[in-house]
């Protein structure tokens, strides 16, 4: 059942705890299967791999875990809006995520439209949104479809930065959740996306209320793309 707690719709205790489980499940059986391949007679190139990619799963799980903190405490803590360039913090998140999509082999395309706006925005809670926006698609990205990161203007003196993917659609569900809420209400299985609790979608959902963003999700024949609209703000750019 849904609750009311300081007007943020939360979700049941249980049903929390189950989605959670869920999520950490797979990372942490990961992690404990890389961890005994360490102890094979691994060629160096394979050992590098294998260190690659435990780092990157233990740091994904840290992630989740700093970011489910933090969207509990929204409500509690100050989270300070300022101007930001957009450009810097896709930047940041790419570095950091373009090794796990090569362990994947794939790729992950920028398109950022020469957009030189600042916005106003929280750097912490941006760069969770759009590293989950990234992370999310990693599943649904090869070299013959890669997923696209993008920066582009958007109605009403906006900016609009989002992640596109050629995985199966957003179940409409969710899509409709998001086109009538502007957010997602509760965490849930989203089973035409193998792997998904919804866990992340709920989170950054809550997180771009908390900038007054509006996240939103276009359902396209083949994949989806999530992206949240900003306000330009009226700093000039320092570029």
């Amino acid at each position: 059942m849904v609750r009311e707690v300081n007007d943020s719709t939360l979700f049941d205790i249980d049903s929390s705890l189950t989605t959670l489980a869920h999520e950490l499940k797979s990372p942490l059986a990961l992690i404990r299967q890389l961890s005994l391949l360490i102890d094979s007679d691994l060629d160096p190139v394979t050992l590098d791999r294998v260190a690659s990619q435990l780092r990157f799963t233990s740091d994904r799980t840290l992630k989740l875990v700093s970011d489910l903190t933090r969207a509990a405490r929204l409500e509690d803590a100050m989270f300070e809006m300022a101007p930001i360039n957009p450009r810097r913090i896709c930047d940041d998140v790419l570095y950091f995520m373009q090794p796990a999509y090569k362990l994947k082999g794939s790729s992950l395309k920028v398109d950022y439209s020469n957009q030189q706006k600042l916005i106003v925005a929280n750097q912490e809670l941006l760069s969770s949104i759009i590293y989950n926006f990234c992370d999310n698609a990693l599943n649904y990205s090869s070299d013959d479809s890669p997923a696209s990161l993008f920066i582009r203007s958007a109605e009403d003196s906006k900016v609009r930065i989002g992640v596109r993917d050629h995985g199966p659609c957003l179940p409409l569900s969710v899509w409709r959740d998001i086109k009538r809420h502007g957010q997602v209400l509760t965490p849930q299985p989203i089973q035409a996306r193998p792997g998904s609790s919804g866990l992340g979608l709920y989170i950054i959902s809550r997180f771009a209320q908390a900038m007054c963003g509006q996240l939103g999700a276009i359902r396209h024949r083949d994949g989806t793309t999530l992206y949240i609209d900003l306000p330009v703000s009226n700093q000039l750019s320092m570029l």
